[in-house]
């Protein structure tokens, strides 16, 4: 397996894979996501690509694209009452069905993090819906910890 930077002739396959992730979305949280949809359309894939400061990165076997992440330079420059560090914020990060298990999400985080210490971030930072336990777990093994807390109450 390689991992390297997406490429349009990605897209394709990288839709599928967020048709996956949405779907996982949809089945915990019905009342907020769209089933059988995608998070960005061919056009904004296309954009996110070529867009220097939202890297994504993809896992390959050949031609087939196993899984990718999703990344997102941030900073708060001239703020107030925050430091203008750099994160590195994993925007969304999916392994193929039927290719989960395989350590492909390890090694792609693992990928984004050395990326990021090489780029000279201060961290990297993610979210994960509480309908997706299994993705929670997964982001605690590699080590991370919360550091804020999404609440809500549906009215």
């Amino acid at each position: 397996m390689d991992i390297r930077r997406a490429r349009k002739s990605d897209i394709p396959q990288i839709e599928e894979l967020l048709l996956q992730v949405l779907n996982v979305h949809a089945q915990g949280r019905p009342d907020l996501f769209v089933p059988n949809t995608r998070k960005y359309t061919s056009a904004e894939l296309e954009e996110i690509i070529g867009d220097e400061r939202r890297p994504v990165f993809v896992a390959v076997e050949g031609e087939l694209v196993e899984g990718y992440a999703f990344c997102v330079y941030q900073q708060h420059v001239n703020s107030n009452n925050m430091t203008d560090v750099r994160t590195l914020y994993i925007d969304d990060l999916c392994v193929r069905e039927g290719y989960r298990g395989k350590h492909i999400g390890s090694t792609l985080y693992n990928y984004v993090i050395d990326f990021a210490r090489g780029q000279g971030f201060y961290n990297v930072t993610l979210n994960v819906w509480s309908c997706n336990p299994s993705a929670q777990s997964f982001y605690e093994k590699m080590g991370l910890v919360p550091y804020k807390i999404g609440m809500e109450k549906i009215l």
